[in-house]
C-alpha cells in the first residue's frame, strides 16, 4: 500500500491511498482538528476521476468542520472517499483503507457514508479502532441514517414555520431528491406528518418503490428540481443548487440532507434574492454525526445525548433564521459567520 501526502493550504492533512493488489484508490482529507479529532464518513462512488474524488473529500471535510462546530461537538472535520462501485467493493479494499486510517493514529475517525454500511465499518474495525457506526458493541451507534433523517425532518418543520407561519406539514408538498438511506427514512417521516410527496432517484426501480410505499408522485431524476412544491429536500449528491437550477426552482424553501448543496458560496445569495428560504445543509443534516459522536466520545446515554443535541441544533437553526431575517441576508451567510466566529474565539483562547 502506498500512502502519499498531498499539500493543501486549506487542510491540515490530505492523503492519497493506493493499493494495487486490490485495486484501491482513495483519499483521506483532514480539514481541522481544532475542536477535536477529525470525524466524518467514508464514501465510495464511481467518480469520473481522481481529481473529482479528491475535490469531494476536500469539500466534504470542510463541511464536517462546520457541521461539528454547529452541533457543538468536540470534533473536527474530516472525510474520506474511495473510487469505485460500492456494489463490487471487496474486503481487501476495506482492510487496506482501514490500515491507512490507522496510520493517522486517531487524528481522523471514519464512519458510514454513501456506498458504505455498518457491516463495512465492522470489517474495517478489525484493523483500526478509529471507526464508528458499528452494528454492535458497548457504544455502537449503528446506521446513522434514521437519526440524520430525524434531524432533517425537524429542520423542515422549523423551515416551514419561518416560511409559512406553521411547522405543520400536513398538506404541504415536499419534493425529495435522492432515496438512499437518509432520503427513504425522511420520506417515512414526511408521509407520517401528512406531507404530499414528489420523489426522484437515479435508480428508477427505487423511485417506483417509493411511489408505491409513500403514495408519492414519481418524477424523473432530471426534473425533480423543477417541480412546483412548497419545500425542496435535496438528499443526494452535493452541488445541486447552482446558477441554472436555482433559476428553475419553483419552491419557497430548501431543507435537505445532501452535503454541500450550494455549488458556490454565492449561490446562497442567489436563493435569498429569489425569496427562497435555505436551511444551511450542515445544520439541517447534523443528526448523523451527532449519533456517530456518541460512539467516538463513548457516551453511555446515547438516546438522551442525541435528543438533547438535536433540540439544541433546532434552536441554532431558529437563531440563524432570525438573524438572517433581521439583517436581510441569506441564512447560509449567517451560519458560516457564526461557525467562523466560534473557531476564531477558540484560536484566540
Amino acid at each position: 500500500m502506498i500512502v502519499t501526502p498531498i499539500s493543501r493550504p486549506t487542510h491540515e492533512e490530505v492523503l492519497r491511498v493506493e493499493d494495487g493488489s486490490c485495486g484501491l484508490i482513495g483519499f483521506i482529507a483532514v480539514h481541522s482538528t481544532q475542536l477535536g479529532p477529525a470525524a466524518g464518513g467514508l464514501r465510495m462512488r464511481p467518480y469520473d476521476s481522481e481529481e473529482a474524488a479528491l475535490e469531494d473529500a476536500l469539500r466534504l471535510s470542510r463541511g464536517m468542520t462546520f457541521k461539528n462546530a454547529a452541533a457543538d461537538l468536540p470534533l473536527g472535520g474530516g472525510k474520506a472517499a474511495i473510487i469505485g462501485d460500492p456494489k463490487t467493493k471487496t474486503r481487501a479494499q476495506l482492510l487496506a483503507f482501514a490500515r491507512a486510517i490507522d496510520g493517522l493514529a486517531g487524528r481522523y475517525w471514519t464512519a458510514e457514508d454513501m456506498g458504505m454500511s455498518p457491516a463495512d465499518m465492522a470489517t474495517m474495525a478489525t484493523v483500526t479502532p478509529f471507526v464508528a457506526g458499528l452494528p454492535d458493541g458497548a457504544f455502537a451507534s449503528g446506521d446513522p441514517s434514521p437519526i440524520t433523517a430525524r434531524g432533517i425532518f425537524q429542520a423542515i418543520r422549523t423551515t416551514a414555520r419561518f416560511r409559512f407561519g406553521s411547522p405543520i406539514l400536513a398538506g404541504r408538498h415536499v419534493a425529495v431528491q435522492g432515496l438512499g438511506h437518509v432520503g427513504w427514512h425522511l420520506c417515512k417521516l414526511l408521509r407520517a406528518g401528512g406531507a404530499r410527496l414528489s420523489v426522484a432517484d437515479i435508480d428508477p426501480e427505487r423511485a417506483a418503490w417509493a411511489g408505491q410505499s409513500f403514495g408519492a408522485t414519481v418524477v424523473g431524476a432530471d426534473r425533480i428540481l423543477e417541480v412546483e412544491a412548497d419545500i425542496l429536500a435535496p438528499c443526494a449528491i452535493g452541488g445541486v443548487l447552482n446558477a441554472d437550477t436555482i433559476a428553475a426552482l419553483q419552491v419557497r424553501a430548501v431543507a435537505g440532507g445532501a452535503n454541500n448543496q450550494l455549488a458556490r458560496a454565492e449561490d446562497g445569495a442567489a436563493l435569498h434574492a429569489r425569496g427562497i428560504l435555505y436551511a444551511p445543509d450542515y445544520v439541517a443534516n447534523a443528526g448523523g454525526i451527532i449519533n456517530v459522536a456518541t460512539e467516538i466520545l463513548r457516551i453511555r446515554d446515547r438516546q438522551g445525548f442525541v435528543s438533547d443535541k438535536l433540540a439544541a441544533l433546532d434552536e441554532t437553526l431558529e437563531a440563524i433564521f432570525k438573524r438572517a431575517a433581521e439583517r436581510g441576508v441569506g441564512p447560509d451567510r449567517v451560519a458560516d459567520e457564526t461557525v467562523a466566529a466560534k473557531m476564531q474565539r477558540l484560536r484566540a483562547a
